[in-house]
C-alpha cells in the first residue's frame, strides 16, 4: 500500500508546520506507485503523521479489510524506522483497523514525503485479532534481496518488530506515543 526513501533532514522545512498541506509520494521499485494530498498532523523530527482520506479510486477489498472512498487514514511515517503505521478508519469514525508498510524511511522535502514501499505488509484488525503478514512471495520476487541484502534484513527485520509491536498487550501505544 505505501513506500518511501533514502536521506532526510530532521527539520520538515517552511510550509510544513500543523494544518499545512504536503504530498504523500508513494514509490515501489522505483516508479511512482501514487501521489496524493495529506494534511500534516504533526512532525516532531523523527515521525511525521499525515492525515489523508482513502486516495485510490473505487473500493478496494482485501478479503479481510475493505477499504472505500469516505475512509480516513492517519498515517505515521519515521525517517529513522523501515515501516510506516497507518490507522484506519471508516468516515463515520469507526476503527477498522491498521495498515502497515514496511518500507525505508521516510524523507521530507519541498512538500512531498517520499516513501519507498518495500513490499511487506502487516494487517491488523482493531479488536487485534488478526495479525496478518502479508505479501511475502512479492518480497522474495522483488528480488531485493539479491540487490540489497542489507536493505532486505532490515525489511524482514521491521515486519517482525511491526508483529511483535501488534500482538504485544499496548498494541501500537508505545510506538505512537498514546
Amino acid at each position: 500500500m505505501s513506500a518511501g526513501s533514502a536521506e532526510a533532514g530532521r527539520n520538515a522545512g517552511p510550509g510544513t508546520g500543523p494544518e499545512s498541506g504536503l504530498t504523500v509520494v508513494l514509490v515501489k521499485a522505483g516508479k511512482t506507485k501514487i501521489r496524493y494530498p495529506a494534511a500534516l498532523v504533526a512532525d516532531d523530527g523523527t515521525r511525521v503523521t499525515v492525515r489523508a482520506p482513502w486516495a485510490a479510486p473505487g473500493v478496494r477489498d482485501f478479503g479481510f479489510v475493505r477499504f472505500e472512498p469516505g475512509y480516513v487514514f492517519t498515517e505515521h511515517y519515521w525517517r529513522d524506522a523501515w515501516f510506516a503505521v497507518k490507522e484506519v478508519r471508516t468516515g463515520a469514525g469507526e476503527l477498522k483497523g491498521w495498515y502497515c508498510d514496511v518500507t525505508r524511511p521516510a524523507v521530507l522535502r519541498d512538500g512531498e514525503l517520499i516513501v519507498e514501499d518495500l513490499d511487506l505488509d502487516l494487517w491488523v484488525s482493531a479488536d487485534r485479532c488478526d495479525v496478518l503478514r502479508l505479501d511475502e512471495d512479492e518480497f522474495e520476487e522483488s528480488g531485493l534481496a539479491g540487490r540489497d541484502p542489507e536493505a532486505a534484513r532490515a525489511a524482514v527485520a521491521a515486519l517482525d518488530e511491526l508483529e511483535r509491536l501488534a500482538r504485544a498487550p499496548e498494541g501500537f501505544a508505545v510506538l505512537l506515543g498514546r
